[in-house]
């Protein structure tokens, strides 16, 4: 504890350094806890130029946190054009996120396409195979293969929102071919539910059951496939019942993905190793 005594202010209050109104903004968030009071100085940073980048994301996660989402989206948008373009990338992550807290899921939809279509031209992580990643005040590093199945889990997440479930199911699938764990198994599993599947959505959470997959012995996985096993049974045990299924619009991007995760293209090119497995699909992925 002495020697965090001993550190200089901003490294023990993980603030950077200096007495600019970004980093008055930081220490009213981090430090004195005054959200309003440190919008107002992030968005002065972004007027007069202080670590812009910066600036607008943490700024939109706070407007987020204030349950003022719609505000934090507009603003990304109106100043985006002013920061780097290192940091679009990681923009698009928190505008993603915006939509999904806001429900606007045809805009979200889009931006993850936008993002596949990214990773398809080489232009993902600045066209690096790795990014460095930061969760809970860690860093990690994320390869292209880990980012376009979280990507593909994201757009299965949205198209279930939409009770497109055929489409949520394409979706899933391809993700679990590229990256494959159980949380993505357990929402493939709910959306054969959906279309009363029922024997197919059991043999997809066998692999959890048995242990085959990340993240199958987290506790919040095994309760899920509980319920799940759960559900199925007493929907194979009670009345019929016929779900609405809506109808699957995205033939054309959805068989482009076929293409995501060919193992088998018989050319080199200079992209990076994951662009190797992926044959063409701009077009499909442009509609």
């Amino acid at each position: 504890m002495s020697q965090k005594k001993d550190q200089p202010y901003h490294v023990f209050h993980k603030l950077p350094p200096g007495d600019s109104p970004y980093v008055r903004a930081k220490h009213l968030q981090l430090v004195e806890k005054d959200p309003e009071a440190a919008i107002a100085l992030f968005w002065k940073a972004i007027n007069v130029g202080d670590r812009v980048d910066s600036a607008l994301k943490d700024m939109a996660v706070v407007l987020k946190q204030q349950d003022r989402a719609e505000e934090a989206i507009e603003a990304i948008k109106s100043f985006r054009d002013r920061c780097s373009k290192q940091a679009q990338e990681s923009l698009d992550n928190v505008l993603i996120d915006l939509y999904k807290k806001c429900g606007r899921i045809n805009e979200q939809i889009e931006l993850l396409k936008q993002k596949l279509r990214m990773i398809y031209q080489g232009e993902a992580f600045n066209g690096k195979p790795t990014k460095t990643a930061r969760s809970h005040g860690k860093k990690f590093q994320v390869t292209v293969k880990q980012e376009t199945s979280r990507i593909l889990g994201n757009l299965g997440w949205a198209y279930m929102q939409q009770g497109n479930y055929m489409a949520a199911e394409v979706v899933y699938r391809k993700a679990q071919l590229i990256d494959p764990d159980a949380n993505k198994a357990c929402n493939l599993c709910h959306c054969l539910i959906k279309q009363t599947r029922y024997t197919e959505a059991q043999s997809v959470l066998e692999d959890v059951l048995q242990g085959r997959l990340s993240g199958s012995a987290d506790p919040k996985s095994t309760n899920r496939v509980k319920e799940l096993l759960l559900e199925i049974e007493q929907l194979q045990s009670g009345p019929s019942s016929l779900t609405t299924i809506i109808p699957n619009l995205e033939g054309a991007f959805l068989e482009g993905l076929d293409d995501l995760v060919n193992l088998q293209t018989k050319y080199r090119s200079r992209r990076l190793p994951i662009f190797e497995e992926i044959s063409p699909f701009r077009d499909q992925l442009a509609c």
